[in-house]
C-alpha cells in the first residue's frame, strides 16, 4: 500500500491561481492530418485542482488533444491556453504520461527518476528531498535499484507517474495511464491523483475504464473529434433520462433476444449535438408513442442491464415479454444508470455501434458440459520462487471462465502451462481430453491463444498477418478469404487492410489479434487480457463474439483487469500470490462479501480520506470523485465511530448510505484479506 508522507506538491515556483480560475482553456480547437479532421472545433475549460476526464473510443481525438495541450503538436486552428500562456511556454509546469511507456528499460527506477528530474531542471537538493517520499507513496522505494524493464505493468505506470510528478507540475496530463494495470494498483494510482489534485494540481486524464472515470470531478465525452457532453457523473446520468433495471433470467441469451425484439431502435443524433451538461437524450419512440418502456439492452455475464424510460412501465414490459416466451425471471432490480450505460447508449444514438457480423463457422462445435480444462494441484517454480501454488481449475465446454488477479498473481503463468508453453513443476493437467504431450500439434490445433502482448507482426500489413495465422492454424485455403474478410469488417478496418499493423492504435490491434486467434474455430480459447486499452463499445462487441463462441460449445478461459467486464464470465476465480482465494459466479462472489460497502459524501473528501486511512486499513477507503467508498465489517457500530472521528476533525458528513458491492470492491477486499496486514 502507498505510504504516507508530507505534501508532494507544495510548489517552490510561487503561489498558483486560486481554485475556480481555469488552468486550461480550449476554444474552437481544430486539428487536421491531411484530409482527416481529427478535432472539429472542441471547447472545454479545466479548473485548478480539478480531475477532468476525457473519455471516448479509439480514434476519437483524445491523444491529439493531449499532444496539443502538452505543446508537442501545433493546432490547425483555435485557441489553447495552459496556465494562462501557450502550451509550449508552460512545459516546465506540465507533467505528461503518454500511452506508451516513457521509461528506459535498462535504467533503474532511481536512474529513470533522476533522468526525468534533470530534463525538468530540478535541482539536486530538491531531487533528494522529493524522490524518497514520492517513491514511498507508490510502494517503489524498496525497489529503487531494480531495472525498469523488470517491472510489472502496474509498477511501470506508477514509476511513469513519479517521473511526471518529480518536478512538481501544476498541470498533469495522463493519456490512458492505467491500461493493463491491475485493480489494486489502479486504485492506488487514482488515490494518489486525488491527493495531488487536492494540493492544487490540475489533472486531465483519458481512460477506457469507465469505473475509473467515475473518480473524476467532471467528464467530457468525445468521439469523432467532437465533444458531445460535459458534466459531473451525476449530471451525465441524469441527462440520460433513463433508469436501469438489472434482469437475471434463464436462459439469459434467449431473454436478451426476446427483449431486444420488443424495443424500438433509437433515433440517431447528428454528431456534435448534446454538448451541454444536461442535454436531453435523443427521442426514443415506437409507433409514435413517447412513453415506450425498453429503449436499450446491454449484456453483462449473468445479467442484462435494461434501460427504460419509466421504471414501472419497463418492469411490466420485461415481466410480460419473458412470461409470453415462457422464460424464467430469477431476479429484477432497479438502479440508476452506470457511466458505462451512459457512454454506450450515447454512442449507439450516434450510430457508432460497431457492425456485428456472425462468425462464418464451418464446424458444429463441441457439446456443452464436458470437461475441456482440468487442473489438480498445478504448481510452477522458478528457482526459489513459487509462482503457482496448487491451483485447481475446471472449465467446461460452453463456459466462460475468468481468471482474475493482481499483476504477478500467476495468471499468465497458469495459461502458459495450460497451452504447453511452460512445463509445470507439479500437479496434473487435462486439456481437451489429453493429459500428456499437451504441446503436440493434435492438441494445439484445437486451441486458440490471444496473448497479453500483441500476437501480430508490426512490420506486416493487417491482411498479411491474418493470412499468416490462417496458415499457422491450418485453415483450409478455400475458407481463408471469407474468414479474413470477417475479421477486417468486424474490426471496422475495411479499406485499411493493407495498413502496416504497427501503425494501428492499441485497441484496433487487440481486435485484429482476437480475430487471428479464432479463425480456425478452436474448441478451447485462451484470452489473456483481450480488451486491454479497448473502448467500451468495442469491448461490448468483443464480449458478444466471445459469448457466441461459448454458445457453440467453445471453452473460454479469460483474464482481465477490467472487473466490470468480468461480469460477463459464467464462473471466475481470484488469484493472489499464486493461489486461488475465491471462486464462483460473479453474483455469488459479490453476495459473499462480509460487511457492507458505504458511500460517504463530505465537502472535504480528501481530508476525510486521509483521516480514515490513518485509522482503518487503507484498502477499505477509496475516493470516487466527490465521495468515498468505505468497506466496513460491522457498519452498525463502525459508522457512528467514523462520523465521530470526522466530526472531531471538523469534517462534515453530508450523507452515508449502503450501496451494493461492485466486483472491483469484492476483488480488492478478497485479495487484501488474503494477503493479510
Amino acid at each position: 500500500m502507498m505510504g504516507r508522507s508530507e505534501s508532494l506538491m507544495a510548489t517552490p515556483r510561487g503561489r498558483t491561481a486560486p481554485l475556480g480560475e481555469a488552468a486550461i482553456a480550449v476554444h474552437a480547437l481544430r486539428k487536421r492530418y491531411g484530409a482527416l479532421e481529427a478535432l472539429k472545433g472542441i471547447d472545454f475549460a479545466v479548473q485548478r485542482g480539478e480531475i477532468f476526464g476525457l473519455i471516448g473510443p479509439d480514434g476519437a481525438g483524445k491523444t491529439t488533444t493531449f499532444q496539443i495541450l502538452a505543446g508537442v503538436m501545433e493546432a490547425t486552428a483555435g485557441e489553447v491556453a495552459v496556465l494562462g500562456t501557450q502550451p509550449r511556454n508552460a512545459r516546465l509546469d506540465l507533467g505528461y504520461v503518454t500511452q506508451k511507456f516513457s521509461l528506459y528499460g535498462d535504467l533503474s527506477i532511481e536512474e529513470n527518476l533522476r533522468y526525468s528530474a534533470g530534463l525538468r531542471q530540478v535541482a539536486a537538493a530538491d531531487f533528494e528531498a522529493r524522490a524518497r517520499p514520492l517513491l514511498e507513496r507508490v510502494d517503489l522505494n524498496q525497489f529503487r535499484d531494480r531495472l525498469a524493464g523488470q517491472l510489472s505493468g502496474g509498477m511501470k505506470q506508477k514509476l511513469a507517474l513519479c517521473c511526471a510528478l518529480i518536478a512538481r507540475p501544476k498541470v498533469l496530463l495522463l493519456d490512458e495511464p492505467t491500461t493493463g494495470v491491475d485493480p489494486v494498483s489502479r486504485r492506488e494510482f487514482w488515490d494518489l491523483l486525488a491527493t495531488v489534485a487536492a494540493e492544487g494540481v490540475t489533472v486531465v486524464a483519458a481512460t477506457p475504464y469507465l469505473d475509473e472515470a467515475e473518480r473524476c470531478h467532471r467528464i467530457a465525452l468525445i468521439y469523432a473529434g467532437a465533444i458531445q457532453q460535459i458534466g459531473t457523473v451525476q449530471e451525465l446520468r441524469d441527462s440520460l433520462g433513463l433508469r436501469r433495471i438489472e434482469v437475471r433470467a434463464e436462459p439469459l441469451h434467449e431473454a436478451e433476444r426476446v427483449l431486444s425484439q420488443s424495443r424500438p431502435l433509437p433515433s440517431p443524433l447528428p454528431l456534435g449535438e448534446g454538448t451541454g451538461a444536461a442535454s436531453p437524450p435523443a427521442p426514443l419512440k415506437k409507433g409514435g408513442s413517447p412513453d415506450w418502456g425498453i429503449v436499450d439492452i446491454q449484456t453483462f455475464g449473468d445479467r442484462l442491464d435494461v434501460m427504460v424510460t419509466d421504471a414501472t412501465q419497463g418492469e411490466q414490459q420485461i415481466r410480460a415479454v419473458l412470461a409470453q416466451h415462457h422464460l424464467t425471471l430469477t431476479d429484477l432490480r432497479l438502479d440508476e444508470p452506470t457511466l458505462e450505460n451512459v457512454f454506450v447508449h450515447r454512442l449507439r444514438q450516434q450510430g457508432l455501434d460497431p457492425a456485428y457480423l456472425e462468425f462464418p463457422a464451418y464446424r458444429s462445435g463441441k457439446d456443452k458440459g464436458g470437461t475441456a480444462i482440468d487442473t489438480r494441484q498445478l504448481q510452477k517454480t522458478f528457482g526459489d520462487f513459487q509462482a503457482v501454488k496448487g491451483v485447481d481449475i475446471t472449465v467446461r465446454y460452453g463456459e466462460i471462465y475468468g481468471l482474475l488477479g493482481a499483476n504477478g498473481a500467476g495468471k499468465t503463468t497458469v495459461i502458459k502451462m495450460l497451452c504447453g508453453l511452460l512445463p509445470p513443476s507439479g500437479g496434473d493437467i487435462e486439456l481437451a481430453g489429453k493429459t500428456s504431450d499437451l504441446n503436440r500439434s493434435e492438441v494445439r490445433s484445437r486451441i486458440g491463444y490471444m496473448s497479453q502482448k500483441f500476437t501480430l507482426y508490426d512490420d506486416l500489413t493487417i491482411r498479411q498477418n491474418l493470412e499468416f495465422y490462417c496458415g499457422v492454424y491450418g485453415v483450409p485455403k478455400q475458407l481463408r478469404g471469407e474468414k479474413i474478410d470477417w475479421v477486417i469488417e468486424t474490426c471496422g478496418l475495411v479499406g485499411r487492410e493493407n495498413l502496416v499493423t504497427g501503425s494501428l492504435p492499441g485497441g484496433w490491434k487487440q481486435r485484429v489479434s482476437f480475430g487471428a486467434s479464432v479463425m480456425h474455430e478452436p474448441d478451447i480459447l485462451f484470452l489473456d487480457e483481450p480488451t486491454s486499452g479497448v473502448d467500451p463499445l468495442a469491448r461490448r462487441q468483443f464480449w458478444r463474439l466471445i459469448r457466441d463462441f461459448a454458445r457453440r460449445g467453445t471453452a473460454i478461459l479469460v483474464t482481465t483487469h477490467y472487473l466490470e467486464e468480468a461480469e460477463n464470465c459464467n464462473t471466475m476465480a481470484f488469484m493472489a500470490a499464486g493461489e486461488i482465494v475465491a471462486q464462483g459466479t460473479p453474483s455469488a462472489i459479490k453476495a459473499s462479501q462480509p460487511g457492507q460497502l458505504i458511500e460517504l459524501l463530505s465537502g472535504q473528501t480528501q481530508a476525510a480520506s486521509d483521516i480514515l486511512k490513518a485509522r482503518l486499513e487503507p484498502w477499505r477507503v477509496a475516493i470516487f470523485g466527490d465521495r468515498l467508498h468505505l468497506v466496513l465489517d460491522h457498519p452498525d457500530r463502525e459508522l457512528a465511530e467514523i462520523q465521530r472521528w470526522l466530526g472531531d476533525a471538523g469534517v462534515e458528513v453530508r450523507s452515508a448510505r449502503p450501496i451494493p458491492f461492485s466486483l472491483e470492491d469484492a476483488f480488492i477486499g478478497i485479495v487484501q484479506r488474503a494477503e493479510g496486514p
